[in-house]
């Protein structure tokens, strides 16, 4: 039980003067400062703006944070810099595997990413594996495929060193499986540390045999359940047929899904399209499981009343998701089906009749609007692969929203970074006009709609007597109208995760 705690003299929505009372871990009272109740402790707000915690839908914990304490590449504008990275971080690193993420060869001068002869060159004997910034594919050394037995034979090898598909999934296992314990709980100490002090209360840790461990997720659990913290919510992608429900179980997680990889990405071409890729015309993508597995697998999870998801950004991979969802709805019931919520992660092509198939089946969105800010467009990555019409209809968030979609936004870090108020606002300033969803909502997604899409959310909302006490207290005497209308990131000056304080940044 947690002593109890008064926030005083804040903005809350666009009414100053308020006050919020925790007790156990929620909120117990909410009104005018001047009638606010006594407390153990009293937070002097001093008008700055308090609001729910920012829930992020969709995090690779330990990924996320070798990639904030060991080599981020994100930054890189050629093959040389990455090249350049690659030198000093062996050097600074004499030991174990190298790790590094975030390159992405659009635009470089080079025209091309790196290969393993690049690597080589640099590293020497040492096992290294350098994710493209979608993390659908990678470049790894000579000395990392040495570890994988059979490797030539996966569909997606490249003599090059240029990973994908299965290839790539085999050579990330090893990548990361090469990391020790105490490195693991670093990093995902570090990511925790990164999101509290942005305001975000909650992480939806998208794991599974492809992406990380169940030890690797275990882990993480563990340290959020014993360490102060944004609380982690567990998904495990991989099918009932191949015991991802004992998974599930074991480790008592939120979902069956998440990154439950039915297809790739659009910047590897591995994402699945019913029209081929503008600039490959020679492949549609790939998907990677039959319909007939998918279709027992939303079977098993909504039998056992358990969330199921998926990882889906081409429109093929959608459609497919959607017919085996649309087989148990008619061998279980749409009622069934609509109670486990189900999740699909990343939606960015979705056809009107996928829509209409979310919203009747009461399915979950999981968008990233930092995909669109980062890549959409008229002359960004996506028109390049897809050409502009098809470009500029992805990341259809406002069709979603107007057709009673429920959303969730996510930042798929380290694919884009943590960045809970960018989100926000890339949501509303989409590429395609009348694609962006209106501030309000776009908040809501962010915050409320974290709680949605793990069926916990308070009827009355975030911010009602009652509702877990996830809050986050902004260094901006603004309100969150200005805010939003303004495109304002304030700082983060105090986080309450289930009403217990998170790193007092000046409260």
């Amino acid at each position: 039980m947690t002593e109890s705690l008064l926030v005083t003299d804040v903005t809350v929505g666009d009414r100053t003067g308020r006050a919020v009372l925790v007790e156990d871990g929620r909120i117990a009272w909410l009104g005018d400062a001047a009638a606010a109740p006594s407390a153990a402790r009293v937070v002097a707000g001093e008008g700055a703006l308090l609001t729910p915690a920012f829930v992020d839908a969709h995090v690779h914990a330990t990924a996320t944070g070798l990639a904030l304490t060991g080599l981020d590449l994100h930054s890189s504008l050629s093959l040389g810099d990455v090249v350049a990275s690659l030198r000093a971080h062996a050097a600074a690193t004499p030991g174990g595997v190298l790790l590094g993420t975030g390159w992405d060869e659009t635009g470089w001068p080079e025209g091309r990413g790196p290969t393993r002869a690049d690597v080589d060159a640099v590293v020497g004997d040492r096992p290294a594996y350098l994710a493209r910034v979608d993390v659908h594919s990678a470049t790894v050394s000579t000395a990392l495929l040495d570890r994988i037995p059979g490797i030539a034979d996966l569909p997606g090898f490249s003599a090059d060193g240029q990973l994908r598909l299965d290839a790539h999934h085999a050579a990330r296992q090893a990548a990361y499986g090469a990391v020790d314990a105490v490195q693991r709980g670093a990093a995902q100490r570090a990511t925790r540390a990164a999101a509290a002090a942005l305001g975000i209360g909650s992480l939806h840790e998208m794991a599974g045999p492809e992406v990380s461990g169940a030890d690797d997720l275990a882990g993480l659990l563990a340290i959020a359940a014993a360490e102060p913290g944004p609380r982690v919510l567990g998904y495990w992608g991989e099918l009932a047929e191949r015991g991802g429900l004992d998974v599930v179980r074991e480790l008592g997680l939120t979902g069956a899904g998440g990154d439950l990889f039915c297809d790739g990405a659009l910047g590897s071409h591995t994402a699945a399209l019913s029209r081929p890729y503008s600039d490959r015309p020679e492949t549609v993508g790939h998907l990677r499981f039959e319909t007939a597995s998918l279709v027992e697998h939303v079977r098993a999870c909504t039998r056992a009343g358990v969330q199921a998801g998926f990882h889906v950004i081409g429109d093929a991979a959608v459609d497919q998701v959607l017919d085996a969802v649309g087989a148990v709805v008619d061998e279980l019931g749409a009622a069934a089906v609509r109670a486990c919520r189900h999740r699909l992660e990343h939606v960015e092509m979705a056809s009107p009749a996928a829509v209409v198939r979310l919203r009747d089946w009461g399915m979950v969105a999981s968008v990233q609007p930092a995909f669109d800010s980062a890549w959409g467009g008229d002359a960004g990555m996506y028109a390049e692969r897809l050409g502009v019409d098809r470009a500029l209809a992805t990341n259809p968030f406002a069709e979603l929203a107007d057709a009673g979609v429920a959303l969730v936004l996510g930042s798929d870090t380290p694919v884009t970074p943590l960045d809970p108020w960018g989100g926000v606002h890339a949501a509303v300033d989409h590429h395609a006009p009348g694609s962006g969803l209106r501030p309000f909502d776009a908040f809501d997604a962010a915050t409320h709609g974290g709680w949605h899409a793990v069926r916990a959310e308070h009827p009355q909302g975030p911010l009602a007597v009652g509702a877990p006490a996830d809050l986050a207290l902004w260094a901006t005497s603004e309100t969150l109208s200005a805010v939003l209308a303004g495109r304002g990131r304030p700082a983060c000056r105090l986080l309450l995760v289930d009403g217990a304080p998170v790193g007092d940044r000046g409260a």
